[in-house]
């Protein structure tokens, strides 16, 4: 009986240390990669562009968008098709903004992904039109099915776009205020769009929250979202430790080609616990994106060997330069324009 206790305790023991350890790689240490000089292969970054969130920052969106293309030079764009915009009341449509951003980007020689769907990039991930919220299930997928069908009927005939998404991070439930996931009704958008144009459709994943094999199996190409330091209210801040090849060993578990897929959403914003990320302080602001943090995680990007990369906050970029702190818009500069190595 007494052997069996010292076991216990010595399993407890270790339980705690290892539990301990866990703890402190995760809040203290930085995980920043060996050797930063972000080197990488032509178009190899493109950007999550949102004209609703840069509008939410107080900034003119065109202004953005325009300083996106020509200033960062940006050549591969993802655009949300925000339900609620695109159709503010039954069987009425407005693509004025839409077809802004598509036209500019298409003059312009920029590939385009356009999302499709409920769950759209932003906070609260689904932008849904206050006509249908109280409708049943049912007619609220009749009516998002219709949005869909006008949409790509309007965009196909672009050659500069090169992918549809549909719906952002659809099984990562525990975040956004969204309906609860139906996945029949999922692989029905899929149908429906695969009936109407022959682009690749894309699905997208956590990167770290969700093992890719529903993602994987969905789609024709794979997103995956890639974030270092996050937040929890219970711990705080704390930091993700994996290495690149983690995401690499993922994929091949999924059965997903790495080298073909893209990271869609890498963090090069804040996170921001509460309120308007216009309203923190450099203090606060450097808890999860300092200067370095910001480089170290375009590095880390290029680490994982996916196809592209996909930065997310070039609005908050943007409201950084023009509010006095240029730094993450010249390194963005950098990115977009060249291959060679960054003098850091």
């Amino acid at each position: 009986m007494r052997k069996k206790k010292k076991i216990w305790l010595w399993v407890l023991i270790g339980l705690f240390l290892f539990f301990a350890f866990f703890a402190y790689i995760s809040k203290f240490c930085k995980h920043y990669p060996r050797e930063i000089n972000l080197e990488h292969s032509p178009n190899y970054f493109g950007a999550t562009f949102s004209a609703k969130y840069a509008t939410d920052l107080g900034l003119d969106w065109r202004d953005v968008y325009r300083a996106t293309i020509y200033d960062l030079g940006v050549k591969k764009m993802r655009l949300p098709a925000y339900w609620d915009e695109i159709n503010p009341e039954a069987g009425v449509y407005n693509f004025n903004d839409l077809d802004e951003m598509v036209d500019l980007a298409s003059q312009e020689d920029v590939e385009i992904i356009i999302v499709l769907g409920y769950r759209q990039p932003r906070w609260p991930e689904c932008h849904i039109p206050p006509w249908v919220v109280l409708k049943e299930r049912p007619e609220r997928q009749e009516a998002l099915l219709e949005a869909i069908s006008e949409i790509v009927e309007r965009y196909k005939d672009n050659p500069q776009i090169v992918a549809w998404q549909i719906e952002n991070e659809a099984y990562f439930s525990a975040f956004g205020v969204c309906p609860s996931l139906d996945e029949e009704f999922l692989e029905k958008e899929v149908s429906l769009v695969k009936e109407l144009d022959s682009r690749p459709i894309m699905i997208t994943a956590s990167g770290e929250m969700s093992n890719w094999r529903k993602e994987g199996d969905l789609g024709d190409i794979f997103g995956s979202t890639l974030y270092r330091v996050v937040y929890d209210h219970r711990w705080g801040f704390f930091n993700y430790f994996f290495a690149p090849g983690f995401y690499r060993t993922k994929a091949k578990l999924a059965k997903i080609d790495y080298q073909e897929s893209s990271i869609i959403e890498l963090q090069t914003e804040p996170w921001v616990p509460n309120g308007k990320i216009i309203y923190l302080s450099q203090s606060e602001i450097d808890k999860s994106m300092s200067v370095d943090q910001f480089k170290a995680n375009l590095q880390f990007a290029i680490n994982t060997r996916f196809k592209d990369v996909y930065v997310w906050g070039v609005e908050w970029w943007y409201w950084q330069k023009i509010y006095g702190s240029p730094e993450y818009w010249e390194i963005g500069k950098f990115i977009f324009d060249s291959t060679d190595s960054l003098e850091l």
